[in-house]
């Protein structure tokens, strides 16, 4: 099994629309038995794939996983789509980092991990911010990916990750929401020209509205193509 983190300082980059996509393609394209975990109260990721609870499934039970109320495996659920499960996230995660505080475990979030080996990829929306959560998150994860939006303080950020992390997890920041017509994108890629990049567009968009990740509603976009080879791309790395 392999841990692949969806993490940002910053809000609004685009992590749940990676996250979804990147656990849609990690099942869809490579058939890997895949988990989506969405740790981020806001629960976007939930909402785009589950909706309201399926059977078996208990609200307000997702911080409870992790002071071990209640078993991890046993809030995995089948997703639309085959191969692709959903741990759900929902309110009760608001108080997840005063809860690692409080337990004092370090590696809690990793324990929680093993018991998902079941799983070929786990795929973890973060909610931004360096905090409790994220420091468990960069000591579970296999990869970090890290969505950066062409821009001085999307930089910045990612910047302060890297120097937060010091080497300990590896990282493979992505750019994203990309209009090539700007300069300013423009100057960013060029300084880059080897990070992945993801495009704006009205496909992206779309996908609040259909709930779908991109390649179900539209597999022949060029959003959808530079998402396939992003997870290509993932999957090499952790082959490497």
């Amino acid at each position: 099994m392999a841990t692949v983190a969806i993490y940002s300082l910053k809000g609004g980059v685009g992590k749940t629309t990676l996250s979804v996509n990147l656990a849609w393609c990690a099942a869809t394209l490579s058939a890997r038995r895949t988990l989506l975990w969405d740790l981020d109260s806001q629960a976007a990721s939930t909402w785009v794939l589950g909706g309201p609870p399926g059977a078996g499934a208990k609200v307000d039970q997702a911080q409870a996983m992790f002071s071990k109320d209640v078993a991890v495996a046993k809030q995995a659920r089948p997703t639309a789509y085959r191969h692709l499960d959903l741990i759900a996230a929902d309110a009760s995660l608001r108080g997840l980092d005063q809860l690692f505080h409080d337990l004092d475990k370090k590696k809690r979030l990793a324990k929680l991990l093993a018991e998902l080996a079941g799983y070929d990829r786990v795929i973890l929306d973060c909610p931004p911010g360096l905090t409790e959560t994220a420091d468990q998150v960069m000591r579970a994860a296999d990869l970090i990916v890290i969505p950066v939006i062409p821009s001085p303080l999307s930089t910045r950020a990612y910047d302060a990750v890297v120097q937060h992390l010091g080497g300990r997890t590896p990282l493979f920041p992505v750019h994203v929401m990309v209009d090539k017509r700007r300069a300013l994108h423009a100057e960013a890629l060029a300084s880059h020209p080897d990070w992945p990049v993801i495009p704006m567009a009205s496909g992206i968009e779309s996908m609040a509205v259909k709930r779908a990740p991109v390649g179900v509603f539209a597999p022949k976009s060029a959003a959808a193509q530079a998402l396939a080879d992003l997870w290509r791309r993932i999957e090499h790395r952790l082959a490497a």
